[in-house]
């Protein structure tokens, strides 16, 4: 009897185990932020208003249409004085770049950023289990990740990805192969490096859509220590929740709108097209279709789906010749499943455009534009800027939600969800200048005192020695 009584409890317990295995495994799965480091450059590498018109006067394929445009493209940026260059600008050799340079401003960042992060973590390097590394426009054997592991000796078996091309979308590409090899390998440790190389990427000709770049794009870098250890989540800051990508890459005109390239005269610059908004739209709408359902309540979702229906009937039963007041806005409420937005500092229209499509309040893009204003665009690694800004405005509760967005050439767009695992109240790199922000205007001094160059006539204008 005792036999055949366990010969039915058997299955039961086959399948509790099993059960217990999927939960444990799933736990052994999670991806938590142990700490992160946003790099700091010299003060000597700092970009005011007047080193900024003597880079634009070296350039002697511009003419005053292109000073006129590249005026009133830095005013309307929403860029500050206290961005930072790669070295070479201070050294007047933006249009000769050696490979060593675009190696030397790598090598600051790593020496700098991922030494505190470790540091501070009590993490040794010979700890390091993972290594993900991208920087799009600098390739140079051996790669990037392995002058990393050259420098800190880390072990022989350690499992690196060097990712490069993939644009100011990169950071969280690379935090989705921390998020996969996280689930075939148990209790480990992971270092994400994100960044850009400048001093081999100024453009020196004059076409409007490159010189632009110019205008947007700064020094700046992160480092990322994960894991999914679960004994150490007490450790954590953060927890990811989700994490969704997009690629248009089968698109032309959202493939061709962000290209590096060549231009007529066989300058090598990075291309902004003028359908850019446009592809960035589409991406980010068929991006927000999926990670949507994923991180907002079925109550919210109820709603929207009510909402959009009325919204349809009204439209379908209104007669011809009907006026309309203007369009129904039936957008769905994000901050019910979303406490603070982590936006890519593309620039002041990329914000705009995010603000507007998820109806955010100026609080909610506060972090994001006092990042452009005072670290401009650092490519990938600008949402890690801004989340420091959360962080040092002691935003950051436990429990609270985290949407990042990140849009990069190709054309993509991917975003993630964090959950806040502990309340972070740092301040990162932003710690000892907090209180300055938000100031009272973000307007910069170039139009005060470049101003006088819309009124120049083309055919008498010279360039001023001083």
């Amino acid at each position: 009897m005792e036999l055949f009584s366990f010969l039915l409890l058997l299955p039961v317990l086959l399948v509790l185990l099993k059960i217990w295995k999927w939960v444990n495994d799933k736990r052994d799965q999670e991806c938590y932020i142990l700490d992160y480091q946003c790099y700091k450059p010299a003060d000597d590498r700092m970009v005011g208003t007047e080193f900024s018109g003597e880079v634009i006067k070296r350039n002697k394929n511009l003419g005053l249409n292109e000073y006129k445009f590249l005026l009133k493209a830095i005013v309307s940026s929403g860029i500050g004085e206290q961005t930072y260059a790669p070295r070479i600008m201070f050294s007047g050799r933006e249009e000769t770049p050696t490979l060593a340079d675009g190696i030397l401003e790598m090598e600051e960042f790593f020496q700098d950023s991922i030494g505190k992060l470790l540091s501070r973590a009590g993490v040794s390097p010979h700890e390091i289990d993972l290594l993900v590394v991208n920087v799009s426009m600098i390739t140079a054997p051996p790669c990037l990740s392995s002058r990393i592991i050259n420098h800190y000796k880390m072990r022989q078996d350690i499992k690196c990805f060097n990712l490069t091309g993939m644009g100011c979308s990169a950071s969280l590409i690379s935090l989705d192969i921390v998020r996969n090899v996280f689930k075939s390998y148990k209790n480990k440790y992971a270092l994400l490096v994100t960044s850009e190389s400048l001093s081999p990427n100024w453009y020196a000709g004059n076409d409007r859509s490159m010189i632009l770049a110019n205008c947007l794009f700064r020094s700046g870098g992160c480092a990322i220590l994960l894991t999914n250890n679960k004994s150490l989540k007490h450790r954590a800051m953060f927890k990811l929740k989700c994490l969704v990508r997009t690629h248009h890459g089968a698109r032309d005109e959202s493939y061709n709108c962000c290209i590096q390239r060549e231009d007529e005269i066989g300058k090598v610059g990075f291309y902004l097209g003028k359908n850019l908004p446009k592809a960035a739209t589409r991406s980010f709408v068929d991006n927000l279709r999926v990670i949507t359902p994923k991180i907002l309540p079925v109550t919210e979702l109820v709603r929207f789906m009510v909402v959009s229906l009325v919204k349809k009937w009204n439209r379908h039963g209104s007669t011809k010749g009907t006026t309309t007041q203007g369009p129904i806005k039936a957008g769905v409420n994000f901050k019910s499943g979303v406490d603070h937005f982590c936006i890519h500092t593309g620039g002041k229209a990329v914000i705009d455009g995010i603000g507007f499509s998820l109806d955010l309040t100026e609080y909610d893009l506060e972090p994001a534009r006092m990042t452009l204003h005072r670290f401009g665009n650092t490519s990938a690694s600008s949402l890690w800027y801004v989340l420091a800004y959360m962080e040092a405005k002691k935003r950051l509760k436990k429990g609270d939600k985290v949407l990042m967005i990140s849009f990069g050439a190709g054309f993509k767009c991917n975003s993630c969800l964090w959950e806040i695992v502990r309340d972070s109240e740092d301040g990162n790199v932003w710690k000892d200048e907090i209180q300055n922000y938000p100031p009272k205007t973000l307007v910069n001094p170039y139009m005060e005192k470049y101003g006088w160059i819309q009124d120049e006539d083309p055919s008498t204008f010279k360039i001023p020695e001083d």
